[in-house]
């Protein structure tokens, strides 16, 4: 590694032993920014990892065993099953399978407890039938991916809850709601953001004033209590559809006004550099010096604004839906089924409740070092 003097650009750049001085002369912005963004390891690996969570979360029908609705009334907190590959009487078997569970009565707690009964065994099959489900809401199917030939036969990966469902099919479900919920939010966080920062920015004066004092009055007031008060006042009588879109509403009202100022300070900058005043020469409108010239110019920096914003909104929906204000069943989301380990008691004698925390803290990391990742490569020259 050595650092060499650009004449084309004037700052320095970290040379890569693999590429000559002549390689950074000639590239792109966006090739250097990705150059960059390739030494970023954790930004690589957490990649592939939110293509896995997207994935799940938009085939959750499909690779799930049952259903999320699904009751198993004999299995109440059966605890997770683990998959075996060595057969008691056969030996090695490449295809895995669970044992049977059978229930016992502690005689002092009279609390229920299962164990495996090693005399029944249930291979595991790929492209299974079992319950029908919409796929997608569009067509009717009954293929899983995977699961058992005896639809009746315990198969609880993650375990079961209170109701005897299972808990892997219903976070996989969840993790469709959850990061839905995120990316929709910050769909119409960016354009609140973008709209009225821009407007701020570029008109400046009494509209400039206006939307920054607006910004300030609600920067003000913590944002855990003012979820909880707009959550609370959604009426009780909504169906789980309106009080999802609502909820998404309310965090994308109250998350704006971060970006807003980036976009603001931004336009500031960049208003009265010369291609600007060329455009305006030019006759372009101002809505299209603002979006055609000015918004392109720090694109990478909104990017990078909305990967870090969105662990903020999946937490803040999970937190929400956890303390009963958000999300409510029958919606499935990794906050609602959290709701459930509330309960030390139910947390003491069933961890495996906690499998959805799991899922919550992956999506969380690996927002925020993609963020980090992207926020290093938006600079390529340092």
């Amino acid at each position: 590694m050595k650092l060499v003097f650009n004449k084309r650009t004037t700052p320095n750049i970290t040379i890569d032993n693999k590429k000559t001085e002549e390689d950074y002369e000639v590239a792109s912005q966006w090739k250097l920014m990705w150059w960059k963004f390739k030494k970023h390891k954790l930004a690589i690996i957490s990649a592939p990892i939110l293509t896995l969570l997207i994935i799940i979360a938009a085939f959750s029908e499909f690779l799930s065993p049952h259903l999320p609705l699904e009751r198993f009334s004999d299995y109440k907190y059966a605890p997770p099953q683990k998959l075996h590959f060595i057969h008691p009487e056969k030996g090695f078997s490449i295809r895995p399978f669970v044992y049977d569970l059978k229930q016992e009565m502690d005689e002092k707690t009279f609390r229920r407890t299962f164990t495996e009964d090693t005399t029944k065994t249930h291979p595991i099959h790929f492209f299974v039938k079992g319950k029908e489900y919409k796929f997608w809401g569009l067509f009717k199917t009954k293929t899983h991916i995977i699961g058992l030939k005896d639809p009746d036969a315990p198969f609880f990966i993650m375990g079961t809850d209170s109701l005897g469902r299972d808990l892997f099919t219903r976070t996989l479900y969840g993790s469709r709601i959850s990061l839905s919920f995120a990316f929709l939010g910050i769909i119409l966080t960016v354009i609140l953001g973008i709209i009225l920062g821009g407007i701020s920015g570029y008109f400046g004066g009494v509209t400039d004033t206006v939307i920054q004092r607006l910004i300030d009055l609600l920067l003000c007031i913590p944002t855990i209590p003012l979820w909880m008060a707009l959550a609370a006042a959604l009426p009780s009588d909504w169906s789980p559809a309106k009080i999802y879109l609502g909820m998404v509403m309310i965090f994308s009202i109250i998350g704006w006004t971060g970006l807003a100022r980036v976009v603001r300070g931004k336009i500031l900058s960049l208003r009265e550099e010369d291609f600007t005043m060329a455009a305006r020469l030019a006759g372009a409108s101002n809505m299209r010096i603002i979006t055609k010239h000015l918004i392109p110019s720090f694109a990478s920096y909104i990017i990078i604004s909305v990967t870090i914003s969105i662990p903020a909104t999946i937490l803040g929906e999970t937190s929400l839906s956890f303390l009963g204000l958000g999300l409510q069943p029958p919606v499935v989301s990794w906050g609602v089924l959290l709701g459930e380990s509330q309960k030390l008691e139910n947390l003491a004698h069933h961890p495996w409740l906690l499998w959805p925390a799991a899922f919550i803290v992956v999506a969380v990391l690996v927002f925020n070092f993609l963020g980090d990742g992207l926020r290093d490569a938006a600079d390529p020259y340092k």
